[in-house]
């Protein structure tokens, strides 16, 4: 590889990582700012969509437990799992 290849090829690599700081500083920006947030409140999200999200998030959780051998809270979190999946289950017929 010449000179001047290595050059276009580092040039190229500083502009991929110049954009993706400032979309990295974008995202941090927008997170954090209130607006952001109360969108999220205003939307309406019915009961389905709502029971999809609470169903990944007790998965996520019951992984946690599962590698930290917290096995009483694995139980706890398996019932609401399957209550989850029994409001998932009147959408999905």
């Amino acid at each position: 590889m010449t000179d001047e290849q290595l050059d276009r090829l580092a040039a190229r690599i500083i502009t991929k990582m110049i954009r993706l700081k400032s979309a990295e500083d974008w995202f941090k920006h927008v997170n954090k700012s209130d607006k952001a947030w109360k969108v999220l409140e205003d939307i309406d999200i019915d009961e389905e969509a709502f029971a999809y999200g609470e169903l990944a998030r007790l998965m996520t959780l019951m992984d946690i437990f599962k590698n930290d051998e917290a096995y009483e809270k694995c139980a706890i979190v398996k019932n609401r799992i399957n209550e989850t999946k029994k409001i998932i289950k009147k959408y999905n017929k």
